[in-house]
């Protein structure tokens, strides 16, 4: 049973800012990109973000110029920091590894997941 662990998350006014974190272990994390999805009330799971396994960094037209993704070699994480937030970045974020990360973002057949982490923006 392979374990992303998020954290961060919760809730923010518009116009706010969050960061969310994901630890995985050192085997997944150094042979499979990284990122974040998203699954919002009555919305189907989208990609959000993700760095490739040679460190190419791709985002969704919806949150361009807004979120950042980064990545820490050294304890194996990776961190999505969210600022401008908007209701509609309202979701269930969840951490993933091993899908495809381009300039579309989306899940594989053996894609490993978090348990997720709720924000909420108002």
């Amino acid at each position: 049973h392979v374990q992303l662990v998020e954290s961060g998350g919760g809730s923010v006014q518009a116009g706010g800012s969050l960061r969310l974190s994901c630890s995985a272990p050192s085997w997944i994390f150094r042979s499979n990109c990284m990122g974040w999805f998203r699954r919002g009330p009555g919305k189907e799971r989208e990609g959000v973000a993700c760095v490739g396994v040679y460190g190419a960094i791709y985002y969704s037209d919806a949150v361009k110029g807004r979120f950042t993704i980064s990545q820490n070699n050294g304890d194996n994480t990776v961190a999505l920091q969210m600022d401008n937030l908007k209701p509609e970045d309202t979701a269930m974020y969840y951490c993933a590894a091993g899908f495809y990360c381009g300039r579309l973002i989306r899940p594989a057949d053996n894609t490993y997941w978090g348990q997720g982490t709720q924000v909420t923006v108002s």
